[in-house]
Order: C-alpha cells, then sequence, then structure tokens
C-alpha cells in the first residue's frame, strides 16, 4: 500500500509558494460581511527562508494576507479569476485557445430573467437590538413602527366596516317637486299662406330635486323619468273615447331618461285628468297586507326590512318556543294573518310572499284648463323620493383608490432597504472589531471555519490537514487499519482466483 501524500495543503504554483482556497460554507466562524462570506487571499511574494531550496521548498507553512470583506453586488472573486485576490491567469488568445461552443440564446434569456423579489415582513423593517443600544435615537423610529402598526390596523378595520356597509342599501330621503303645466291654443283662421288649425291644449309633467347645496357645479343631476318605473295619465273618457283616454309610459331595459313627459290634444273645453306615478324603488320595496302593517307598524318597505320588523314583534313578545327554539308559536293576531299556530323560521319568507304587493302609485288629479286669458297654467306638487346617498361614492373611491398604496409601498421599500444596510453595516462593525480585539485568535478561528466550509464544499472525507503530518500515522489504531486493508486484499484477490479457476475448470 504505498500512498503519496502532498506535502502541502495548496495548490501548486511554479515559482512561488502555494496557495490556499477559501470556502464557503455555514456559519461556523467569523464570517466575511457584505453579501458572500468567501474571503479572497492573495499570496506575499517570495520571503527569504521560504521558498525553493537545494532540497525543494523549505519547511514552514505559506503566508497569507486576508483581504477586506467584498462589498455588496460585486461577484465573488477566486482563483483565475478577475474578481480581485485570486491568481491572475493569462487570457487566452483565438489561436492558442480552443474554440468556445455557441451560446444558446434560451440559456441567456433564462440567465438575464431577474430572481423573483423577496416577500418583504414586518419583522425586517425592526432595527435589532444591538443597533438600539449603540444608537439610542433609534428608540424614536421603534415608536414610530408601532404607531404604523396600530394605524394599519385601523384602517384595515375601518376598511372592513366600509365593505359591510356597503353591501346595505344607504339611501336619503329628498323632495322631488313636480311641475304640471298646460298651455291652451286657441284655433287659427286660415290664410293664403298658412293652413288654419283648431283649438288644441298641451300638457306637461316635469319635475327636478330640491337641492340643498347648489353650489356644486360638477354635480350630474339626475333626469326625471329616473325616478319612477311607469307613468300614467288618464284623461276624461268621455271627451276623448275609450281607446284614446291612457297615456302610458314604462321602463324597459333600453329606456332613455327624459327630463319631462307632454302630452298634445285636440279641444277647446276644461279636461279632468289623473297622473299615476309608480316610484322606481331599488331596492324593490312592498305594500304589506292591511293587517300586519297594523301589526307592525310597517306600510310600504324592503323585504329585508319587513322580516326585521317581524322578528322584532316575535322577540318583544316572547314567541319563540323555549325547547325548540327553530319553531315559533303564533299569537292570535299572527295566527289570524298566517292561518296557522306555529312555524319555522325558514317557513317565514315563503308565507310572507302571499301578503306582499307591489306598492300603490302616487295619484295626482289635475284639471287641464283652457279658460282665461293666461294660456300657460301651472301647479305643483312635492312628494318625497329615496336618492343614493353621496358617501357611499366616497366611500367607494376610497376603496378602489390605488394613489396611496403605492406611495406607502414605495416608502416601505425605502425602508426595507435602508434596515438591510443597517444590519449590514452592524455586520462589518462586529468583524472589524473582532479583528481589532485579537488578531490571533480571530486569524485562528476564521482559518479553522474556512477549512470546514472547504470539506462541505469539495465532499472531502477525513482531515487532508492532519492526514499529512507524520504523527498521524503514529497513532495506536494504525496497526490495525493496515491488517483490515492487506485482509480486504487478499479476500478480494481470492475471490478473483477462485473465479478464475472456475470458468477454466468449466
Amino acid at each position: 500500500m504505498a500512498q503519496r501524500f502532498p506535502s502541502s495543503g495548496g495548490v501548486a504554483i511554479q515559482g512561488g509558494p502555494p496557495v490556499q482556497q477559501a470556502g464557503i460554507g455555514p456559519q461556523q466562524g467569523p464570517r466575511f460581511p457584505g453579501g458572500s462570506p468567501n474571503p479572497q487571499m492573495r499570496p506575499y511574494p517570495p520571503q527569504p527562508g521560504y521558498g525553493p531550496g537545494p532540497g525543494g521548498y523549505q519547511q514552514g507553512p505559506p503566508r497569507q494576507m486576508m483581504m477586506p470583506p467584498r462589498p455588496p453586488g460585486q461577484p465573488p472573486g477566486g482563483f483565475g479569476g478577475s474578481g480581485g485576490g485570486g491568481m491572475q491567469q493569462r487570457p487566452m488568445t483565438p489561436q492558442s485557445g480552443p474554440k468556445r461552443p455557441p451560446v444558446d440564446p434560451r440559456a441567456v434569456q433564462q440567465k438575464q430573467e431577474p430572481p423573483p423579489k423577496k416577500k418583504k415582513k414586518q419583522a425586517d423593517k425592526v432595527l435589532p437590538q444591538k443597533v438600539r443600544d449603540l444608537v439610542p435615537e433609534s428608540q424614536a423610529y421603534m415608536d414610530l413602527l408601532a404607531f404604523e402598526r396600530k394605524l394599519d390596523a385601523t384602517i384595515m378595520r375601518k376598511r372592513l366596516d366600509i365593505q359591510e356597509a356597503l353591501k346595505r342599501p344607504m339611501k336619503l330621503k329628498r323632495k322631488l317637486r313636480i311641475f304640471i303645466s298646460n298651455t291652451f291654443y286657441p284655433p287659427k283662421e286660415p290664410t293664403e299662406t298658412e293652413e288654419g288649425a283648431t283649438s288644441s291644449w298641451e300638457l306637461r309633467v316635469e319635475g327636478r330635486l330640491l337641492e340643498d347645496n347648489k353650489s356644486d357645479p360638477n354635480k350630474i343631476k339626475r333626469k326625471f323619468s329616473s325616478f319612477f318605473k311607469s307613468l300614467v295619465i288618464e284623461l276624461d273618457k268621455d271627451l276623448y273615447g275609450p281607446d284614446n283616454h291612457l297615456v302610458e309610459w314604462h321602463r324597459t331595459p333600453t329606456t332613455q331618461e327624459t327630463d319631462g313627459f307632454q302630452v298634445k290634444r285636440p279641444g277647446d273645453k276644461n279636461v279632468r285628468c289623473t297622473i299615476l306615478l309608480l316610484l322606481d324603488y331599488q331596492p324593490l320595496q312592498f305594500k304589506l297586507d292591511p293587517r300586519l302593517a297594523r301589526l307592525l307598524g310597517v306600510h310600504t318597505q324592503t323585504r329585508p326590512v319587513i322580516i326585521a320588523a317581524l322578528w322584532q314583534y316575535i322577540k318583544t313578545h316572547r314567541l319563540q318556543d323555549a325547547h325548540e327554539r327553530e319553531f315559533i308559536n303564533c299569537d292570535k293576531y299572527l295566527e289570524q294573518i298566517f292561518g296557522i299556530q306555529r312555524m319555522k323560521f325558514a317557513e317565514i319568507p315563503q308565507r310572507l310572499n302571499p301578503l306582499l304587493h307591489p306598492p300603490d302609485p302616487i295619484v295626482i288629479n289635475h284639471i287641464i284648463s283652457v279658460e282665461g286669458t293666461e294660456q300657460k297654467k301651472t301647479a305643483c306638487y312635492d312628494i318625497e323620493v329615496e336618492v343614493d346617498d353621496t358617501l357611499k361614492t366616497q366611500m367607494n373611491n376610497f376603496l378602489l383608490s390605488t394613489g396611496s398604496q403605492q406611495e406607502i409601498q414605495s416608502l416601505d421599500s425605502k425602508i426595507h432597504e435602508t434596515v438591510e444596510t443597517i444590519n449590514q453595516l452592524k455586520t462589518n462593525r462586529e468583524f472589524f472589531l473582532s479583528f481589532a480585539f485579537d488578531p490571533q485568535q480571530f486569524i485562528t478561528r476564521w482559518l479553522a471555519s474556512q477549512t470546514r466550509d472547504l470539506k462541505t464544499m469539495t465532499d472531502v472525507v477525513g482531515n487532508p490537514e492532519e492526514e499529512r503530518r507524520a504523527e498521524f500515522y503514529n497513532q495506536p489504531w494504525i496497526s490495525e487499519a493496515i491488517c483490515r486493508y492487506f485482509y480486504s486484499k487478499l479476500q478480494q484477490k481470492r475471490a478473483e482466483l477462485e473465479q478464475a479457476l472456475g470458468i477454466r475448470s468449466s
């Protein structure tokens, strides 16, 4: 068993001492700051008493100089590279060097793709305790960070409250003033240039909201027809007959909104007319059965409000069954209305359907007058309508606004970068302080750490630093190891010989 061990643990360089490589591994000793923990080492020039002599290299470890940490973003240097601190290699000329294989553009594209950004966490903005101890003024930053967390929690809670509020209808009651005017056109005698015309009248129905604040010029005004689902004008049936006495307008999905309605008919007599206006409730409202309306105190309302009023009546009169909580024991009034003594909660919407009717229209009785010297006559009526709360638009805009979010994200990114720089500077400071406090012990620990890292990188088994010394082979277990080695070799040769003899004998 003849094994050859190198006389030193470095890389042989012609005309100079061996240079050791530094590895990268887990943090097992002093580390270099600045991004990659890969230190770079540069050999000293040959010194007296060290170098090639008459009998080869003289004894003694190679002297090495530790380089400062590599700044962030700089590519790590090494042996034969241009990152600084490594062995300088002469560039290969095209005549002497091998030809490079063609570059695959897909591989280049994959290399150029930026790595995915790491998601920032709230903990990344916290300063380390050592930095806070060194800089007492940093406590103001930590107080601002705690206030920011409270503010973020408050804003998030308010956003959730706004989202819940937007799910419910937000309506305001406003007054809509309706103007009903009629104009009488007397008959015209025929002339040479114009034809004659019989007497006629024109009825106009218009309206507008009574605004509390008229100083907003940018506010879009709602059209008059947008408040109604249908409008019916019923004229005197005796004057205009059964086929021409009704004028109807009904909303359809393709209806164009308008500021008013007009009706023109011939005639020179006063006409009685009835105007029926059915409001367009959003969400839908229903008129309750008279008995249930008197019981709940609700005349026309939305379905959820009606069910809530009925549930309030049940709780007030303790009609919920004490043992079977999903049942309601009807009192004499509910029993008359629903026609049942006991019902489940889930049955309430179904049993309410026959008791809900379309709301009553608004009825206006008007007389179209054609008498008097004044041709145009106008009457005004005020009715209550429901309009969307302007606060709802503001709440929607608040939820959909992204300008402030982008600014906050930009400031957060700057804070994370600043804290990361502070952590890097803290690591640099600890590194240099450790070296300044005890350089010899620092270098010893650093070399031991780099040796372990090198073994991890190269998958080296054993300890080459100890194996290259003679004392390693004078230990008590060496004799037994040699015997085991020769025994295994003997068994291997015997197996080969028996296999060869077996082949020949057959």
